[in-house]
């Protein structure tokens, strides 16, 4: 039972960590103010922030699965490959994010899909620390790379 409490508590403490890192990154775009007139339904700005939000997302999981399991032999996660495929994804993810907020001209709501740029920032730059970090463990020290040789 305290293992699922910890679990959902960490679960909504991960999820209000990236609202408020995505208003930030909104304030900080100058995009944070919700638009007078709403525009519905898909249009090319929010599928191309959308794009961009679930590419990072796909990094972020590739990269944490290159971080939990650094030297499985099978999937996406094979040592450094997952690593380095979560450091190209996150990096791509987060200026395609940055180029859909720079070129909005309104905030949320307007269709400019601000608030999709914004978490593809978000997850992109999240998805780069991580592949960092999983790259940077999947690495031999001088004494294993010594045994090897």
């Amino acid at each position: 039972m305290k293992r699922i409490l910890v679990i959902v508590v960490a679960a909504v403490a991960a999820t209000a960590i990236f609202v408020g890192l995505v208003h930030a990154v909104l304030v900080a775009a100058h995009a944070s103010e919700p638009a007078a007139s709403t525009v519905s339904g898909l249009t090319v700005r929010r599928l191309w922030a959308t794009a961009a939000a679930v590419l990072a997302l796909v990094g972020v999981v590739v990269g944490g699965l290159a971080l939990v399991r650094p030297v499985s032999r099978f999937g996406t996660a094979s040592g450094p490959r997952g690593a380095i495929l979560a450091l190209v994804v996150g990096l791509i993810a987060a200026v395609n994010g940055g180029l859909n907020l720079a070129l909005a001209t309104g905030g949320p709501g307007t269709g400019n899909g601000v608030v999709g740029g914004a978490a593809a920032v978000v997850l992109g730059l999240i998805s780069v620390a991580i592949g960092g970090l999983a790259l940077t463990r999947s690495r031999p020290t001088p004494l294993e790379a010594r045994r090897m040789t």
